[in-house]
């Protein structure tokens, strides 16, 4: 016997053409929820760690002053997935490591996670953990674990280079890690998403690289207070940086005296 199961379920998609399929419709369904999910959250009042290294300090301006971006350039359902399997991914890194032997820890006693905040409030970060004890690999232990899960070719150019130079943003994510939990390595860990490949690194603690990147959130957050905008990266719209930028076109945009 033939069921038919969109007969007054109240399911209702809209007149859609015939071309378009299936897996399309539910795209856009599942894309749709995510994106309504994420719109349900509170933006962040706060300039994060995990932030303050992007070289434009007008971009951090924008986003503190949590300045609409430029059409199209929102979140899309896609992009929010690959975000939330970067947290799956890491998850199983910590299983991994911990059936290993190491003492992984990801929050405090109370629950909380571990981190920082200093500026009443207005700078701070969440670390994925710190592990205080492990096997005898050459660690001088606490140090604190970063996690972050890459496509293929940008995990090779962290082997190849090194977070440092390949990943700029998370190595000045764990220099501010490290300056306010007083703590002197990072094991950062990188995971390749599609082979599962696992690359760890120790990142030495930089007191001056993280005393600069402090000093800079300190400049941030003042400007956005005062409501001024910092020195775009640069002048001209086409430089790459600029392009990948959600606030490109209001940014270059800008009259004189006032904010677009």
């Amino acid at each position: 016997m033939f069921i038919d199961l969109n007969h007054g379920s109240g399911f209702v998609y809209g007149h859609a053409p015939a071309s378009v399929s299936i897996g399309e419709r539910i795209d856009a369904l599942v894309d749709a929820a995510l994106v309504a999910e994420r719109a349900a959250i509170a933006p962040r009042d706060y300039l994060g760690a995990s932030r303050i290294g992007e070289p434009c300090a007008r971009r951090l301006c924008y986003e503190l002053m949590q300045t609409p971006v430029d059409d199209g350039a929102d979140f899309g359902g896609r992009l929010l997935r690959v975000f939330e399997t970067g947290h799956r991914f890491e998850d199983m890194t910590i299983r991994w490591l911990r059936h290993a032997g190491f003492d992984l820890r990801t929050h405090r006693r109370n629950g909380e996670q571990f981190g920082f905040s200093v500026a009443g409030g207005r700078f701070r970060g969440h670390i994925d953990g710190v592990i205080v004890e492990g096997p005898d690999v050459g660690i001088a232990y606490p140090v604190l674990f970063e996690h972050k899960a890459l496509k293929s070719s940008s995990w090779q150019d962290v082997v190849k280079h090194g977070v440092k130079t390949s990943k700029p943003i998370y190595w000045a994510q764990v220099q501010v890690y490290m300056a306010y939990l007083s703590v002197e390595q990072t094991l950062f860990v990188a995971l390749d998403k599609d082979t599962q490949a696992l690359r760890y690194e120790l990142v030495p603690f930089d007191p001056p690289a993280a005393q600069a990147l402090s000093d800079k959130a300190v400049t941030v957050i003042r400007a956005v207070e005062a409501r001024e905008l910092l020195p775009r990266v640069s002048d001209d719209p086409d430089f790459y940086l600029c392009t990948l930028c959600p606030y490109r076109i209001r940014c270059h945009a800008l009259v004189p005296g006032g904010l677009a």
